[in-house]
């Protein structure tokens, strides 16, 4: 007798997740002329301009998780809403350097305050922002986000006729 599915498995809920809450962004951050990706930038160029650094764009990819040449797409059309600035690096002049410009620091402060309220309504069912449970999930988050993934390669020669 088959006890039926076994339910979503990890990876998939991860998914859903992830999709939910990047729908809900942009939509939450469209009123302010940003999508998630572009919130996900200014929201970490402002932290790091916090904390007094000038990020280049590779650092500010590294920080975000988002591939180099997308950053630099998004870079590009923020400078172009007058969001941000680019220039060079002195010391290095193949980097760019990113800067909030005074309109987009106080479009990131608006778009911070929305986002930490949808962040409020998603993690209530866990106790809330300050809840041991909401703490417990950021650290099992942070250790699968720490933990390498390299994908197998199917069909790779080297491995076939081996057995693990």
């Amino acid at each position: 007798m088959s006890k039926g599915s076994p339910g979503p498995t990890p990876g998939f809920l991860v998914w859903r997740l992830a999709n939910k809450w990047r729908v809900a962004v942009d939509r939450a951050v469209a009123p302010l002329g940003l999508t998630h990706a572009q919130y996900s930038l200014v929201a970490s160029l402002h932290g790091m301009q916090r904390a007094g650094e000038r990020p280049s764009q590779r650092r500010l990819a590294d920080h975000t998780g988002l591939e180099a040449l997308y950053v630099s797409k998004l870079a590009r059309a923020l400078e172009s809403a007058g969001l941000i600035e680019r220039t060079r690096d002195p010391r290095d002049p193949r980097a760019v350097q990113l800067a909030l410009t005074e309109r987009g620091q106080t479009v990131t402060r608006q778009a911070v305050t929305v986002v930490q309220e949808l962040l409020q309504q998603l993690l209530e069912p866990l106790g809330g922002l300050d809840a041991p449970r909401t703490r417990a999930f950021t650290d099992e988050l942070t250790t699968l986000l720490d933990t390498p993934l390299a994908p197998s390669v199917p069909n790779d020669e080297s491995t076939q006729g081996t057995t693990p």
